[in-house]
């Protein structure tokens, strides 16, 4: 092997750039200073009105922006001076926290670099102790705190014996644990500071979850005088929040540069309350940011677009940032459609120079592994590179998406997610049945939207309809509800299950009314002369009111789609027949989106939203414009499954090189470039036999099938497995592992399978060692066009001659180590 190791340093050193950016880092332009200060404003703006705040207990942060040229804004918040007028009626603190003293009105002022801005404040009631609301004050201490959070109290058990709802979604169940179970134990109203509830976590009794606040803190404060108050609940009169809102909701920002986000609550009545200290935040991308308890959001060193959440009281709001580069464009490709349109105008407002489009051999091999699965072969390659067609990208295109490989390659994908899979011999008619029908319906490019409804909407058995089996391995309701959540809409649901969404607006309600939709699913056994062993039964409407029980509250609801109302549905007529309308719908907010998104992940490696399955309001695109754009255009255009592909492909934002320029490295997010992505296992393997001129025979399927035509992963070897083939337990495309480990490393190294394949008798490196007639350098030019698609640069073609030369006497083992190492490059097994 040492002959081999050897040859594979020098190849590997030519080739691996090729397929990875570069490692090196050239120091980007970052933007240039806002310039002057022009003036300063603060927020909450409220014109000629008075910041009123109410209660001895209250408290209001302020922003404090410097406006400079061109509409400049930066955070000065923590940076200015604070004065004011009267004082003894509010402190400022020197983060911009608004705290009373005494009723009254004041004028609170900020200055900075020979500027000044001032507002209005009011305090009212400080002397009044308002009776203070369990629901609305005590519950959303224990989420700041972590306390009903899933790690401790919140978790389905509890801690300790102290059991609180999952990030207190039901606060009558919080009273009733805390003020009446283990006899109250937790709370001593004649002196609150001695309750457990208060010692616990300022630490003065011992607490498993370490110290959670300090003596004499807002939070204290509200505990203590609640149980001094007697724990009231309140009433049922009492309002409730309805919505939260971010102050500001958007920003651009430097690179390492802060700003504060205030978080008010609107309430049932109409008022409004200043939250921030009380939300919790989250920021959907660590790498551009982070953000601490106060709501003051730091940029990192990246460029790009960041989501801060902020949850409140079971509402949430986000504040995105954007973070340009500042990087001077001299001009872009060609725009070819919208989709250039709205990755360049995104790239032009961050500054980040995009790179070249690719080469011609680069697109071919690209292009080919995205809508085939396949390399091109060696003549494909001659033929395309030698074309002089200024049209000869999109004709492949085309022709690509007509072959029948594009079929099988995207059958492939929606098998998986699908859960199509073999778990017993009995399985196998319907299993390979079901794959025949969705082979069929993407070689046919039936409409997404018929795609999708005769899937929910299937019925009778597998012999005249295949997509009944999909109603075989998503058995139960909760799989169907959860399954296509996820995978047609983009939402992941699960959550709702059982309590509300953490992390978006669906509850219990919304979960079981979706659920609705399948509550009158029946099944029963097929004809007689079946295997009794079978899965797979017969799937009919079984008449009757759909409903759906939520098991906390014991409502029957009706069905109905997310977000939307309730539907009044005949017992005769089959609801699954309404969920396919709504959700087909044009302007259902998710359907297309979801596909779009699914796609474009595909595509280019990662989602617009990331997860590709995980659309919320807390976890927006990183360019709305480019989703929403695609997502409408698919919808009009009858939901055209190759449309969508042949748009994504023709644009220029795909056909850009994946070699970073001086600017785009760390570009993650914002499609300036290409971005590689490991070969998936099926891919690889149909690549390996291709260029090793060798195949597989799988058990059961006729000789020549590739591993991207198995109707099932029961049946793919080891190789598959390694290389993270999924296997169809969920539908969640992360099922299929892309991650490199070592034990992939060492079976395309050492494994005997690939060994084999490479030493093959009848395999190429033998029949090239074999052809005399033909030179070395010619033969060397065929290998890389069949393994790279494009021709080999003059020092590979040397370092292969040169280990030939080598092994003069044995031409044979000089050609099989160089099939070994260019199969083991970095450019071999990504597609960039």
């Amino acid at each position: 092997m040492l002959h081999r190791a050897s040859l594979l340093t020098g190849l590997a050193a030519l080739c691996a750039t090729l397929a990875l950016p570069c490692t090196r880092w050239i120091e980007a332009a970052t933007p240039g200073a806002p310039g002057p200060l022009q003036a300063l404003q603060i927020e909450p703006n409220l014109g000629e009105s008075a910041l009123t705040i109410r209660g001895s207990d209250a408290r209001a942060q302020l922003i404090v922006s410097g406006r400079h040229g061109d509409n400049v804004l930066t955070d000065r918040t923590r940076t200015c001076q604070y004065t004011v007028e009267p004082e003894g009626i509010v402190a400022v603190s020197e983060t911009g926290l608004v705290t009373p003293l005494a009723d009254g009105e004041a004028i609170v002022r900020a200055a900075a670099e020979g500027h000044n801005a001032q507002l209005k404040v009011r305090v009212e009631d400080f002397g009044n102790q308002q009776p203070v609301n369990f629901g609305n004050q005590i519950v959303p201490i224990f989420t700041k705190l972590g306390c009903n959070s899933g790690g401790c109290h919140g978790k389905a058990s509890g801690q300790n014996g102290f059991k609180l709802s999952l990030l207190g979604f039901y606060p009558d169940e919080d009273y009733e644990f805390l003020v009446k179970e283990g006899r109250g134990r937790r709370i001593f109203p004649p002196a609150p500071e001695k309750s457990l509830l208060l010692t616990k976590p300022t630490g003065q009794s011992p607490h498993g979850g370490g110290k959670r606040m300090e003596p004499d803190s807002y939070e204290y404060r509200t505990i203590r005088r609640w149980i001094q108050q007697g724990m009231p609940y309140g009433s049922k009169e009492d309002p409730v929040v309805t919505k939260i809102d971010c102050i500001p909701d958007s920003r651009v920002m430097a690179s390492e540069a802060d700003q504060q986000v205030i978080v008010h609550a609107t309430y049932s009545d109409g008022t409004i309350e200043d939250v921030t200290r009380m939300a919790l935040y989250e920021p959907n991308d660590t790498e551009l940011a982070e953000v601490d308890e106060t709501g003051l959001v730091h940029t990192l060193d990246l460029s790009g677009e960041v989501a801060i959440m902020a949850r409140y009281q079971g509402k949430v709001s986000t504040y995105r940032a954007t973070i340009p580069l500042g990087a001077e464009i001299a001009s872009f490709p060609p725009a070819r459609n919208r989709i250039d349109e709205a990755v360049f105008a995104k790239l032009e407002l961050l500054g980040i120079p995009p790179s070249p489009v690719c080469d011609d051999a680069t697109f071919l091999r690209r292009v080919h592994i995205d809508l085939t699965g396949t390399l091109p072969t060696e003549d494909e390659v001659r033929t395309f590179l030698a074309d002089p067609d200024s049209n000869k990208r999109d004709r492949l295109i085309d022709e690509l998406l007509d072959s029948p490989e594009y079929a099988d390659f995207f059958a492939n994908k929606w098998n998986f997610v699908l859960r199509n899979k073999k778990r017993q011999n009995e399985d196998l008619e319907g299993t390979y049945a079901f794959y025949n029908w969705i082979w069929d319906s993407v070689y046919a490019n039936k409409p997404y939207d018929q795609f999708v409804r005769e899937l929910l909407t299937a019925s009778g058995d597998v012999s005249f309809n295949p997509p009944v089996v999909w109603y075989r391995e998503v058995a139960k309701t909760e799989e169907q509800v959860e399954d296509v959540a996820q995978l047609f809409l983009g939402v992941r649901i699960q959550c709702a299950r059982c309590h509300h969404h953490p992390f978006e607006k669906w509850s219990q309600n919304d979960y079981y009314g979706f659920a609705a939709f399948f509550s009158r699913v029946g099944k029963k056994n097929l004809a007689a002369g079946a295997s009794t062993r079978s899965r797979d039964r017969r799937v009919f409407h079984n008449e009757g009111n759909a409903t759906a029980r939520n098991p906390r509250s014991g409502e029957n609801l009706k069905p109905a789609g997310l977000g939307a109302e309730p539907l009044e549905i005949s017992p005769e007529r089959d609801p699954r027949h309404h969920l396919a309308d709504w959700m087909t719908a044009k302007d259902n907010q998710f359907f297309a989106r979801a596909l779009v998104n699914r796609y474009w992940k595909h595509f280019f490696g990662r989602g617009i939203v990331e997860p590709e399955d995980d659309i919320r309001a807390t976890n927006p695109p990183t360019n709305p414009e480019l989703l929403d754009g695609l997502a409408a255009e698919f919808a009009e255009n009858g939901y055209d499954l190759k449309d969508l592909v042949r748009t994504i492909c023709q644009s220029s934002t795909y056909q850009l090189s994946s070699l970073p320029n001086e600017y785009n490295l760390k570009d993650k997010q914002n499609y300036s470039r290409y971005y590689p992505k490991r070969l998936t296992a099926e891919v690889l393997y149909d690549a390996f036999h291709q260029v090793t001129n060798t195949s597989e025979n799988f058990r059961g399927l006729p000789p020549g099938t590739r591993a991207t035509e198995l109707p099932d992963a029961s049946i793919g070897p080891y190789f598959l497995k390694v290389f993270g083939q999924p296997q169809g337990d969920t539908a969640c495309e992360c099922e299929r592992s892309q991650e490199a480990n070592l034990a992939q490393s060492l079976h395309l190294l050492n494994s005997s399978e690939v060994q084999g394949k490479i030493a093959n008798g009848s395999g190429r490196a033998v029949s090239l060692a074999n052809d005399k007639e033909r030179p070395h350098d010619v033969k060397i030019r065929e290998l890389y066009r069949w393994a790279y698609a494009r021709e080999p640069q003059a020092d590979e073609l040397q370092i292969a001659l040169g280990h030939i030369e080598k092994h003069k006497d044995n031409p044979r083992t000089a050609y099989e180590d160089i099939v070994w190492a260019l199969i083991n490059t970095k450019e071999f097994l990504f597609n960039h």
